[in-house]
């Protein structure tokens, strides 16, 4: 007998288009509006959901955006920090060749985008605190493997610094080359600073 996989709620699928349409558009350039659309979901019922709006709405498509990746990392770095990075690094490739260049990360187009006149608004905190995860369970497995947790927590910060910038430019130079060419780089620090921790 085969059990009926979950099926993702409307809400869920509005999360997750939202997360999408900012991955491609950023959030500036993204109205409620574009998003019921794109997700396929009556604007009545996007409002019903979220009614607090847009802000509401970005703050956790940026927040289910942020769980997805440290899941990925999740999944593969208790077999070491290469193994979670190349997981971190095989997710990103994955999303710029699956879109064809179109999208990238929504963590980082919400923490780029020029913030409202309110003092740390809740969409860009969202992204602080990917960011941050993401980089705790990056240093977290560094520390484990013996190195020293200044090191790991430096490593860990310049990990998801380049790869989220190499996106970037593998998205301005609508080639996978400068992703690659940064993956390898930070592959054989990593294990560098494995092999011989400070």
């Amino acid at each position: 007998m085969t059990t009926a996989r979950h099926q993702p709620t409307a809400r869920q699928k509005i999360v997750a288009g939202a997360a999408d349409m900012i991955s491609r558009r950023g959030l500036n350039a993204t109205s409620v509006r574009e998003l019921a659309k794109h997700t396929r979901a009556p604007l009545g019922s996007t409002y019903h959901y979220f009614p607090d709006g847009k802000a509401q709405l970005a703050t956790e498509a940026v927040q289910y955006a942020g769980a997805k990746v440290a899941e990925v990392l999740r999944r593969r770095i208790h077999a070491g920090p290469v193994a979670g990075l190349r997981a971190f690094l095989k997710h990103w490739r994955g999303v710029l060749l699956e879109s064809d260049f179109r999208a990238g990360c929504a963590v980082l187009a919400v923490a780029v985008e020029e913030p409202s006149g309110e003092q740390n608004p809740p969409p860009i905190a969202a992204a602080a605190a990917a960011f941050e995860e993401w980089q705790r369970l990056l240093a977290d497995v560094l520390r484990e493997q013996g190195t020293d947790p200044a090191q790991a927590a430096a490593l860990s910060a310049l990990i998801v610094g380049a790869v989220e910038g190499a996106v970037a430019m593998s998205r301005a130079s609508q080639s996978i080359r400068p992703f690659d060419q940064v993956a390898r780089q930070l592959e054989a620090l990593i294990t560098a600073a494995v092999d011989h921790p400070a």
